[in-house]
């Protein structure tokens, strides 16, 4: 019997691919300097925090997995391509948006997007579906993944508290804080499992690259990683303070920093890649892709799409800068109001308390005391705009602030325009704080989400950028519980709006406080 056996396509010469390299060279070049701000930024996180360390092999990484791909690579054409300017324009306008709302995440992911658009506009189609994975992996050099910390720690504690109910061991939970009969222990924000599973989670989607093919497998491979993970860093939680019980507190802490820092992290891999062997269907030495089934296309002329690849990266900072108003001034430090049954206290704090807002333009507070011995905390916060490090809403800000002393620990009763917040202190003192935001001219909101989206508007469309946090506070006391004092102080103050139009001087407030 005699087979027929295609030609295998050739090579492609190194001068085939020597413009489209330069040109995609000399742009990736100029988005990583012109936004260098946050290159630096971004590579400062991977190096200062420890959540992110995993960030800086991200890079080698993806470096390695385009290596793998050379031998196919050099069989496809690359070919500049005019679509591909659309995934970069995609990028620029993240980043832009980004930018107004001062998220450094979205700006970061948005770099990221605009390299992509960069290789797909350059070296075309074909190119681009062969380096799929690597290009979608580069999205892990991104910081991303705070927003999981508080319901981690949440989630830790909790199962902390079912194993410690099943060894007998009485303990009592509030929040993130458990308490033993030998200790008070918290649930910090490095305990909460979140470096572990961000980490997790980009080793995952490389195994499940390397070593499958289904779908299905590559499925089952990443909900068991991620579900051992967040289990067995709730029992490293729970062993620490096991220890504790049975020997001393700083035993346990020397148990917990060796365990995690060393031991824990390889044991749950070795476990999950041990699992995960015998299902492992993709053989060493298979092609990534097929360079015949990703089709070939004639080449547009790089020079005009590496024009319009320029043209649309410069555009975004351009139109930023031009389109973002100068910050309005303020009336000056915000008057406290005089409030209704209630009379201002000079007595001092028992536990000092403050609410952190780096770069803000003023911050005054103000005690206050009523009939019935309640005692509440009013703070005003004034910005005459925002901008990157003096931000309304952001990382360390707000009613538990960065080396303040005290620690969110869990959501607390709010009205619905606001956001509640339960905090502890040193001595285990426990205040709830309850949060109004206010840009320019709008409604109160206790959402970092709607704060960040009217910023971003006020400042693409050069609205009113004045800013304002009002923050009502009551530490919890036996018999005078923290929310039935801060319900009863809002309702005499009356019509927050107001209050905030009167400090960051926005319009003539017509509300009385008596």
């Amino acid at each position: 019997m005699i087979e027929r056996v295609l030609p295998m396509k050739p090579e492609v010469g190194l001068a085939g691919w020597r413009g489209h390299l330069t040109a995609l060279g000399i742009m990736a070049c100029t988005i990583l300097a012109l936004f260098h701000r946050d290159v630096l930024g971004m590579m400062a996180i991977w190096w200062n925090a420890s959540t992110y360390g995993h960030c800086l092999f991200i890079p080698f990484l993806v470096a390695w997995l385009v290596q793998q791909r050379l031998p196919g690579l050099r069989r496809l054409e690359p070919a500049a391509w005019a679509p591909g300017l659309i995934w970069l324009a995609v990028g620029a306008f993240a980043w832009m948006l980004g930018a107004a709302a001062g998220v450094a995440v979205v700006r970061h992911g948005a770099l990221i997007l605009m390299l992509q658009g960069t290789v797909i506009a350059l070296l075309g189609p074909a190119v681009s579906r062969a380096l799929l994975f690597p290009l979608f992996y580069a999205f892990f050099m991104v910081p991303f993944g705070e927003e999981i910390v508080a319901p981690l720690q949440l989630l830790t504690a909790h199962i902390s508290m079912v194993l410690l109910h099943l060894t007998g061991i009485p303990a009592q939970m509030q929040g993130i804080f458990i308490t033993t009969p030998n200790g008070y222990f918290e649930v910090a924000e490095a305990c909460s499992g979140a470096k572990f599973v961000i980490a997790m989670t980009a080793y995952g989607l490389l195994v499940c690259n390397l070593c499958f093919t289904r779908w299905s497998r590559r499925i089952a491979f990443m909900a068991g990683a991620l579900a051992l993970s967040i289990l067995a860093n709730g029992v490293r939680a729970f062993a620490t303070i096991f220890v504790a019980e049975l020997t001393t507190i700083d035993a346990a802490a020397g148990f917990d920093h060796v365990v995690y820092g060393w031991i824990f992290f390889a044991i749950v891999l070795a476990l999950v890649m041990a699992t995960a062997w015998p299902f492992f269907d993709r053989k060493p030495g298979d092609p990534w892709f097929d360079p015949e089934r990703l089709g070939h296309r004639g080449s547009a002329a790089t020079g005009p799409i590496a024009g319009g690849a320029l043209a649309i990266v410069v555009a975004a900072p351009l139109w930023l800068t031009a389109s973002a108003a100068a910050g309005q001034p303020l009336p000056g430090a915000p008057a406290m109001p005089v409030v209704k049954g209630w009379v201002r206290s000079d007595e001092p704090r028992p536990h000092p308390w403050q609410p952190r807002f780096d770069g803000a333009d003023y911050l005054s507070m103000a005690r206050y005391r009523n009939a019935a011995g309640e005692a509440v905390d009013l703070a005003i916060v004034t910005f005459d705009r925002q901008d990157e490090g003096r931000e309304l809403v952001g990382f360390g800000q707000g009613a538990a602030g960065a080396d303040s002393g005290w620690t969110w620990s869990q959501p607390a009763p709010a009205p619905g325009d606001a956001r509640g917040e339960q905090i502890t202190g040193p001595g285990r003192v426990v205040r709830h704080v309850v949060s109004f935001y206010v840009i320019g001219t709008g409604r109160p909101t206790g959402s970092g989400h709607l704060v960040k989206l009217e910023t971003m508007k006020a400042r693409l469309l050069g609205g009113d950028q004045r800013a304002a946090a009002i923050l009502v506070s009551a530490e919890d006391r036996p018999g005078r519980p923290a929310d039935a004092a801060i319900s009863a102080f809002l309702q005499e103050l009356g019509d927050v709006k107001d209050l905030a139009d009167r400090s960051l001087g926005t319009q003539q407030a017509v509300t009385r406080f008596n």
